[in-house]
Parts: C-alpha cells; sequence; structure tokens
C-alpha cells in the first residue's frame, strides 16, 4: 500500500502585472501638472480664476500694444501652456499628450520631449502673435505643444519606414493636420460653445516646429533601426538558392 503525500505542489510564479496606464515619467509629470494646475483652478473663486487666466495665458497686446510689457509678458509663452479652460479642453488635451509624448520620450528620452513640449508651446505662441498681433483675448492650453509632439511622431515614423516611402506618406497626414486647424479655427470644434475660439495659429506653430525641427531635437539619441522592405517570395526563394558566403 503506497501512500500519497498530503502536501500540494507549489503555486507557478505569478508574472508582476502591468500597470493599466504605464507612462513614462516626464510625459506623466506633464499630465499631472497640468491636471492639478486645472483643478486647483477649479476650486478657486471664480474672480481669482480669471485673474490666473488673464496674467499667466498667453496675450498677444502686451507685446504690440503700450504699456503691456511686464512680468506677465516673460512668463506666458510658458505658463499658457498650463492652463485650460475647461473639463473638455483638457481631457482631450491630456489624451493626445499622453498618447504622441509617449511614444517620443520613449525613442528620443525624457530631456528631448520635455524641449519639443515646451519650445513647440512657444513657437505656436509666436505664430498666433503674428497672426494677431493686437487681441488681447489670453491663449491657454497645451494644444500647441502638444501638436509639435504631434509632428514629431510624424517625423520618427518617417526615419523608421527608411528612405523614399516614409517621407511621401506623412506630408499628406501633415497637410491634413494643418487643415483642420485652420478649419476649425474659423469655423469652432465640435463640441465647443459659441463662444470657444480655437487659436488655429497656435496649433499650427507648434506642429510646424516638431515636424521641420525633429533632426535637431534627435541629435545624440539612439533612433530605432529602420525596418527592411520584404521582398516578394519568388526573388527571397532565388536568394535562398544561391551560395553564401
Amino acid at each position: 500500500m503506497s501512500l500519497q503525500s498530503s502536501r500540494m505542489p507549489p503555486p507557478p510564479p505569478q508574472r508582476p502585472r502591468k500597470p493599466a496606464v504605464n507612462l513614462p515619467p516626464v510625459v506623466g509629470t506633464l499630465i499631472a501638472v497640468n491636471v492639478g494646475i486645472y483643478l486647483l483652478g477649479a476650486v478657486m473663486p471664480w474672480r481669482w480664476t480669471s485673474e490666473l487666466l488673464l496674467n499667466l495665458g498667453f496675450v498677444p497686446g502686451r507685446y504690440s500694444l503700450p504699456g503691456g510689457l511686464g512680468w506677465q509678458a516673460l512668463l506666458s509663452p510658458v505658463t499658457h501652456q498650463f492652463l485650460h479652460g475647461g473639463g473638455l479642453h483638457i481631457l482631450i488635451n491630456m489624451i493626445m499628450l499622453a498618447a504622441f509624448g509617449t511614444g517620443v520620450e520613449r525613442v528620443l528620452g525624457g530631456a528631448r520631449v520635455l524641449a519639443i513640449f515646451l519650445l513647440s508651446g512657444i513657437a505656436g505662441a509666436a505664430l498666433h502673435y503674428a497672426f494677431y498681433p493686437d487681441t488681447t483675448i489670453p491663449v491657454v492650453g497645451a494644444s500647441g505643444a502638444i501638436s509639435g509632439l504631434f509632428g514629431a511622431v510624424l517625423r520618427l515614423m518617417a526615419k523608421q519606414a527608411g528612405p523614399g516611402g516614409g517621407g511621401k506618406r506623412i506630408l499628406p497626414v501633415a497637410a491634413i493636420w494643418i487643415a483642420i486647424a485652420v478649419i476649425t479655427g474659423f469655423t469652432g470644434a465640435p463640441g465647443a460653445g459659441e463662444d470657444v475660439q480655437i487659436a488655429w495659429a497656435a496649433h499650427v506653430g507648434g506642429f510646424l516646429l516638431g515636424f521641420l525641427a525633429l533632426d535637431l531635437f534627435a541629435i545624440g539619441a539612439p533612433l530605432p533601426a529602420r525596418r527592411r522592405p520584404r521582398r516578394p517570395s519568388h526573388l527571397r526563394d532565388i536568394d535562398d538558392d544561391e551560395p553564401r558566403h
């Protein structure tokens, strides 16, 4: 009569669970800062929030109208990127920041994605000023900065695809992005109120900087290897028959 051991076999080791949202550190920090500032403004008295948007939002008239220059003019090209005018505004922007910024940070690193974000936002503000130099309506939002990240994403995709096909594929996408930005600037975005104006020039300016200056940001960065195009099966068969040296 054989006796079986009553000891149960040990359970198989469990693999560590991956988090549902796996954001790289700089993109995660940018989202946290934007959301934190928005929530802070939401619990402030309305008058304080208005003063915050007016002083830290980008106002082109500060640079062209008499008496406009001050500390706000120095800070607002950067600070306006961290202010948002409503819940839908920040929700859409943060989703796009997570989508575009994650890919750029994982390829170029945190310092470069931060530089693209901030400089694209500044470029967007500059182009908005070029078209509307006398307006006193504040521009708020990270849309210009995020547009720059999208432009960088397109360029990185083209680089990975290799010479020839990559550039031809992204140019129509870039043209469509710019066209949508311009159209929504004059017609309004779906779901936005009638009193909400879209700063289309800020979108375009940020996109152009990220798209055109990607090579400068990528200096010294280990870019992913280009994908080799697949050869037709009959050519692969011929190559297989050839002697290898």
